[in-house]
């Protein structure tokens, strides 16, 4: 091999040295990106709200029926805004569709084919065409509402993921326990606040409780019912969530609440005497609000935490629990 063989074989060697170290410095890059991204989504997972839990002031309008409304709730949730889309994009269109034709042919028939416009009946026995054609458009009317709803359905009962926070709805007669064994296992029994007192926290009456569900906004929440009794129904409209609450069996559901709010529901299966008088409040708090309102309860802990970073926060938590107390009226 000549010495100019040799030396441009040492540049290849050196052009390849040098784009694997490239590549390795790139890999490494990323890989930083990755940890410093996840290191972020861990902090902020974690991170606690300065100063405590404060109840949410619920919002006119929001996630609560209105005076004169005629139509679903607004939706804070991906399916129910999927679901209220379909309603009036898809359903309502044809429902009008339908009955404007059905209407007017009915009409037309009434005028065309009466006793004085026609003194002798018809006779005939069938038309072909009109079958095919009465036939066929049904069927693709099916089709029109048959496809978005089996994409709403299969939707509406997505498996949770496996970082979802767990909660769980226990109905009893005549009221909601909400647990948390992500967070420690904490227990929250919620009844309905009497008529005055919902008016003096500015909440709306036969649907405001003492105690709420808070839940984190924008994350997963893998939320499990069952009946301690009889059957009841977990059912919040303007999140497009009802499951039913079954003694024996637990039921499970995904549910995100898309933004912070209050959102009001109630028990929607018969269930007793008072089946009327237990409401459901569900709050959603950003994670850090989330996080104070879990350390304000005896045993609790943020989901995900080390055991060793979870003592101190829960002692700082518990030593704001009387001023957090004091303003929810506890």
């Amino acid at each position: 091999m000549t010495l100019g063989e040799r030396l441009g074989a040492l540049r290849r060697r050196l052009g390849l040295l040098t784009k694997a170290a490239s590549a390795v410095a790139l890999g490494c890059v990323v890989t930083s990106l990755f940890a410093a991204n996840a290191v972020a989504a861990d902090a902020n997972h974690l991170a606690v709200a300065p100063g405590g839990y404060t109840p949410m002031a619920p919002t006119p309008g929001k996630g609560m029926p209105v005076d004169g409304g005629t139509t679903f709730q607004t939706q804070y949730s991906a399916t129910g805004l999927e679901a209220l889309w379909m309603h009036d994009n898809i359903v309502m269109v044809v429902l009008i569709a339908v009955s404007i034709f059905v209407a007017a042919l009915l009409i037309w028939v009434m005028v065309r084919y009466n006793a004085r416009a026609n003194p002798v009946p018809s006779k005939t026995s069938h038309n072909t065409l009109l079958e095919v054609i009465w036939t066929g458009i049904p069927v693709l009317i099916l089709l029109v509402v048959f496809v978005p709803s089996m994409k709403l359905l299969a939707h509406q009962y997505k498996t949770p993921p496996k970082d979802a926070v767990t909660i769980k709805a226990i109905g009893n007669q005549w009221y909601w326990t909400y647990a948390y064994p992500d967070n420690g296992g904490f227990e929250v029994t919620s009844n309905m606040l009497s008529k005055e007192e919902a008016k003096k926290r500015g909440e709306p009456e036969q649907l405001a409780a003492d105690y709420r569900m808070v839940v984190p906004a924008g994350e997963p929440i893998r939320l499990q019912t069952f009946g301690a009794d009889v059957i009841h129904s977990f059912a919040v409209p303007s999140l497009w969530f009802k499951l039913d609450a079954v003694p024996g069996r637990i039921n499970e559901k995904l549910l995100t609440v898309k933004e912070p709010g209050v959102y009001y529901g109630q028990c929607s299966e018969l269930c007793g005497a008072r089946h009327g008088y237990m409401p459901i409040v569900v709050e959603a708090l950003p994670r850090p609000q989330y996080n104070a309102w879990v350390l304000t309860h005896a045993g609790g802990k943020i989901d995900g935490a080390p055991e060793s970073a979870a003592a101190p926060a829960a002692e700082a938590a518990a030593s704001e629990a009387p001023a957090v107390a004091a303003a929810s009226g506890e």
